[in-house]
């Protein structure tokens, strides 16, 4: 009777949680959850039963919201059946937040063109606007800082839209992480072994990953010593977004080295957590994670 419930009872918070999305204060907690019903579904039944779940959830929603439903519900199935398959595979947790997060990115991708090809909808422009308006209400209610002018309105604009595609790749990678351990326990509560992430201390990167910081921050020094780091060409943008996204990798590294560090030490768990703050808030720290992954600290840190 239990293996019976259990479906139904992911599908009523599947359909629960899409419904979520279409009310203001609730959608934000609801999109960072929603893959993971259906990503227990897809890992616990036999696909074409999934696909009548699936098919369900998303008939019951757009009856009771409408067929607009269906686009949010197909952008969050999409990628929680490219986690289940992987998942059912027992393939390494890496494997399956890399296929969920491209998943993601993916279907990012696809509807910007879908608003920029077929509804004429400019996302830069949209977001350019927005920035601008809002420039305008703040100035008029005498709110903007002292020296605030038209000229640091559009630097901050075209630093937003450059970063862009760093804020898609980040939120594409916690859609993966969220979904990745909120379902792994789901499932092993439900008797299904499924592989878990390493755990923080045995996280290393590839060593070929420092040379290509490397040549990334020589462009981006050139970068800066040229022009602006808000410059609008492409060549500005691909810089600006690769040394951002090198960084907050070598800044888990960073936090890994020191979980590793606190283990060998033997230290209590808080003490890593509270040295990873300082880590995603000064750049500079993410240096320890080049030198981690560049030369073999651990190793003497171990022999020590």
């Amino acid at each position: 009777m239990k293996s019976r419930i259990r479906p139904l009872a992911w599908s009523a918070a599947a359909l629960i949680l899409l419904l979520m999305t279409a009310v203001p204060a609730l959608n934000v907690p609801a999109v960072f959850l929603l893959a993971v019903p259906f990503t227990v579904l897809c890992v616990t039944l036999k696909p074409m039963l999934f696909a009548a779940h699936a098919a369900v959830i998303l008939f019951l929603a757009s009856l009771l919201v409408g067929p607009a439903i269906l686009l949010v519900g197909l952008f969050f199935l999409i990628p929680a059946v490219a986690m289940g398959y992987f998942y059912r595979r027992r393939a390494p947790a890496r494997t399956v937040m890399t296929a969920g997060g491209a998943a993601m990115l993916a279907l990012f991708l696809l509807e910007l063109l879908f608003l920029s090809t077929f509804l004429d909808v400019n996302l830069t422009e949209v977001l350019a606007e927005v920035i601008r308006g809002n420039a305008e209400r703040l100035e008029a209610q005498g709110m903007l800082a002292p020296g605030w002018d038209d000229e640091m309105t559009e630097a901050l604009t075209a630093s937003v839209i450059q970063s862009l595609p760093r804020m898609l790749i980040l939120a594409a990678f916690t859609f993966a992480v969220v979904t990745h351990w909120l379902s792994r326990r789901a499932l092993a509560r439900a008797g299904l072994d499924v592989p878990a992430f390493r755990r923080a201390r045995e996280w290393m990167l590839p060593r070929a990953l420092v040379y290509v910081y490397l040549a990334v921050l020589v462009l981006y020094m050139i970068q800066l010593t040229a022009g602006s780091p808000a410059d609008r060409s492409y060549f500005a943008m691909i810089i600006v977004n690769l040394y951002h996204l090198i960084w907050f990798a070598f800044a888990c590294q960073t936090i890994g080295f020191f979980f590793y560090l606190a283990h060998q030490k033997g230290w209590h768990r808080i003490v890593p957590l509270l040295l990873s703050v300082p880590v995603l808030l000064f750049q500079p720290l993410s240096l320890i994670g080049v030198f981690d992954t560049a030369f073999p600290l651990r190793k003497s840190i171990g022999k020590s």
